[in-house]
């Protein structure tokens, strides 16, 4: 198997695949490197969500196609939700690719490279596993870091008339609880400490296997309920030492009074929720088939801030829909600040090849749509702001997932509420994986910076030294010396 490099575009869930193409890779005897320019294999793992995806996956393979006649032995596979939507197309109109493969054919992978480094033509492998789904783990490649993913089903059986999902990742299938628990056993064995389970519409879960008792609080006659809510609890009562357990991405209609209860019950589930609504106009709710309207959506959104008063809320949010109007879109404006969230990720409009969206007409044109998103971003961004500046001089609960990107000599990690940390002078402690009380000192425009608190510092000492002795400051002999910054050592 030949040296490879894996490229990811889209969602957490192609994040996650690309992890098992890693797995699978390397499992056949491939050799993961950092760069396309040192791999023979190059696998663009692809989003077809919006046209501005593709496009940059197309650059790409004009990129690559140029490599590859400098060096015709590199393997060229596009896989994903763009190889599962164009399938043959793709070899079509970007003749240098040899192997395209969908999201369920991940572990023919190998033996489709065989075929064709025996010299066979392009192939073209895009089924869905329907009748026996199988779920692939990627615990090697999920285990470097001290955060995974989790999948607990594949598919969407929601019909919103601009997605593609249905068509490239198939109907619905859910994974046996019994297999998410193990895998996650697993996970937590080899030091992970927070799992995010994914799924398209991963709160609308059932157990296929028929393992898992009612919820507490599961309404008997509310046809939204499903069986999230239990398995949350079968993970938290199964796996104790897993520190948090986050999901996405949840549909509204199933934050159900059982899952809301979870929240509050389960110390694994952070205090937040990441709650797409798309829109604030019933009108444009109901061209998009949402099924929920604003009232249901804010009521939902209530009840959990009634009994989570310091919960976070983010959403994902379509500027420029078919037929929305200003008046809709100022509706959306109002609703983000009546929330308000703290996490808006906001998209433009994209009409997408057999979406029923294409036949609703009324196309929004270009510059209102930039118009608006630029409107819903200065709002969101100004409730953030109002957020993170709150959290100045407070403690917060980090989980230390590694090196900041931003600056190699800070750590970085999340709160229990989900906001990005940056952890100055810490560098040279064994704190990656652990849970830690940060003071925070400094608001920037998307994230939080702060230090360890001094009970924090001392006890990551006294563990790295192993002795149970305490460090003695070091005293500077200069006179009138500054201390050091954010006490570091």
């Amino acid at each position: 198997m030949a040296r490879f490099a894996v490229t990811t575009f889209g969602c957490q869930m192609n994040k996650h695949d690309s992890e098992r193409l890693e797995e699978v890779l390397s499992g056949a005897g491939g050799e993961l490197v950092a760069s396309v320019d040192e791999a023979d294999l190059v696998v663009l793992n692809t989003c077809s969500v919006r046209d501005k995806a593709e496009q940059k996956i197309r650059s790409e393979v004009g990129r690559l196609s140029v490599l590859k006649r400098r060096r015709p032995e590199l393997v060229l596979v596009v896989a994903g939700c763009m190889a599962r939507q164009h399938g043959a197309g793709i070899i079509r109109t970007m003749p240098d690719v040899d192997l395209v493969i969908g999201p369920d054919n991940i572990a023919e992978l190998p033996e489709l490279l065989a075929e064709i480094q025996l010299g066979g033509p392009p192939l073209v492998r895009t089924e869905f596993d329907l009748e026996a789904p199988t779920f692939l783990t990627a615990l090697t490649v999920a285990s470097r870091k001290p955060t995974a993913f989790v999948t607990t089903m594949k598919g969407c059986d929601e019909r919103c008339t601009y997605c593609v999902v249905p068509q490239t990742r198939g109907p619905e299938r859910y994974r046996p609880s019994d297999e998410v628990i193990a895998e996650i056993q697993q996970l937590v064995a080899a030091h992970v400490r927070e799992v995010t389970l994914l799924g398209q519409t991963v709160n609308r879960y059932r157990d296929p296997a028929g393992k898992l008792g009612r919820a507490p609080d599961a309404a008997t006659d509310d046809p939204d309920e499903s069986e999230f809510a239990a398995l949350l609890r079968a993970i938290a009562e199964q796996v104790p030492q897993l520190r948090r357990l986050r999901y996405e991405s949840p549909h509204p209609r199933h934050l159900t009074k059982a899952l809301i209860s979870a929240h509050c019950e389960l110390p694994q589930l952070p205090r937040h929720l990441h709650l797409p609504v798309q829109s604030g106009s019933d009108r444009v709710l109901k061209r998009m088939i949402r099924r929920h309207t604003r009232a249901e959506y804010l009521e939902r959104v209530s009840q959990v801030c009634a009994r989570l008063p310091d919960v976070t809320i983010s959403t994902d949010i379509i500027v420029g829909f078919p037929g929305e109007t200003e008046a809709d879109f100022l509706q959306t404006l109002s609703l983000v600040e009546q929330v308000p969230h703290v996490g808006v990720f906001g998209f433009k409009y994209s009409p997408r090849p057999g979406t029923a969206a294409l036949r609703l007409g009324d196309e929004v044109d270009e510059t209102t749509k930039s118009d608006r998103l630029q409107r819903l971003f200065e709002v969101s961004e100004a409730s953030m702001a109002r957020h993170l500046s709150a959290l100045v001089a407070t403690q917060q609960q980090v989980l230390v997932e590694g090196p900041s990107k931003s600056r190699a000599e800070n750590l970085s990690g999340r709160s229990e509420r989900n906001e990005i940390v940056h952890i100055v002078g810490a560098t040279h402690l064994d704190i990656v994986g652990e849970v830690v009380e940060v003071e925070i000192v400094e608001a920037y425009k998307h994230s939080l910076l702060g230090k360890l608190t001094d009970s924090e510092r001392r006890r990551a000492r006294t563990k790295q030294d192993g002795s149970g002795r305490q460090h003695l400051p070091v005293v500077s002999g200069v006179k009138g010396a500054a201390p050091p910054l954010f006490g570091s050592d």
